[in-house]
């Protein structure tokens, strides 16, 4: 394993709540996926992490109601822009204090307070104190949040868009997202047929789809895209997306271990 590997790690919101429940996290999802994060960071005190996680139940629900991701311009949807913010703000909470209860030295780095974007394109994000938390032993945290937006007013941007800004800067050498799927399927929604590798380049089909419960930034098909995006420019990345239902298996894909869909 490369000296001071970076890993971004994502758990997926569909993971850490009950997407179809609004508002509803699991707080024990929560508490395994990071303690297999304690346990690869205590066994190799050299590498380091980046964490980021989705919003499930708690932004998608308020952004479908107010359609945040599409813009906000009336008093009614900034109020709703405010909705979302609250509810990914209480998750980001519940992950934190997670995080604290088990020693782990995570630090959240909110993007409606840093970042900005352009008809949803990232304009301004001053990445120097996430920089600064990773050089001294800190574990970033970002995840789905309400940005404010020059054109649209505001907007939302998912957890891998705001990696795909990332790793431009901080070059992660795997990216590894956790969900409840096992994978990527070639016959969505049936989903007997899992596909263990996609390259940066290779055209989606129709059948990778889109998400089973409500996801107001895409689904499957559009993190995939992302995850090719990132890895066309960053060479060498790898990134994987596997389930996390069993906690125990974010601690395999850390160890290097092959499990679900690997895009490189």
């Amino acid at each position: 394993m490369p000296e001071s590997q970076l890993t971004f790690i994502k758990l997926g919101g569909s993971l850490i709540t009950d997407k179809d429940q609004a508002n509803t996290a699991r707080p024990e999802a929560i508490r395994g996926l990071l303690h297999q994060v304690k346990l690869y960071l205590d066994a190799n005190p050299d590498q380091k992490v980046l964490l980021g996680h989705g919003s499930g139940s708690f932004g998608h629900q308020a952004a479908r109601k107010y359609a945040t991701q599409t813009g906000v311009h009336s008093p009614q949807e900034w109020m709703g822009f405010q909705q979302v913010w609250y509810r990914a703000r209480q998750l980001n909470q519940m992950v934190i204090d997670q995080a604290f209860a088990l020693g782990l030295p995570v630090m959240a780095f909110a993007p409606s307070a840093a970042v900005s974007t352009r008809s949803h394109e990232i304009t301004t994000w001053n990445l120097q104190p996430i920089r600064s938390a990773l050089a001294h032993g800190l574990i970033p945290l970002v995840y789905g949040d309400v940005v404010t937006d020059s054109e649209l007013g505001g907007t939302i941007l998912s957890t891998e868009e705001l990696f795909a800004h990332l790793a431009l800067e901080f070059k992660p050498e795997r990216l590894l997202f956790a969900g409840l799927e096992a994978g990527v399927f070639a016959d969505y929604p049936a989903n007997t047929q899992l596909i263990s590798h996609i390259s940066p380049d290779q055209p989606l089909t129709e059948q990778v789809g889109a998400s089973g419960s409500i996801d107001v930034t895409g689904g499957m098909r559009s993190k995939v895209a992302l995850l090719q995006r990132i890895c066309q420019t960053v060479p060498g990345a790898r990134a994987v997306i596997f389930s996390g239902v069993s906690a125990p298996n974010l601690g395999r894909a850390l160890s290097g271990e092959d499990l679900g869909t690997s895009i490189y």
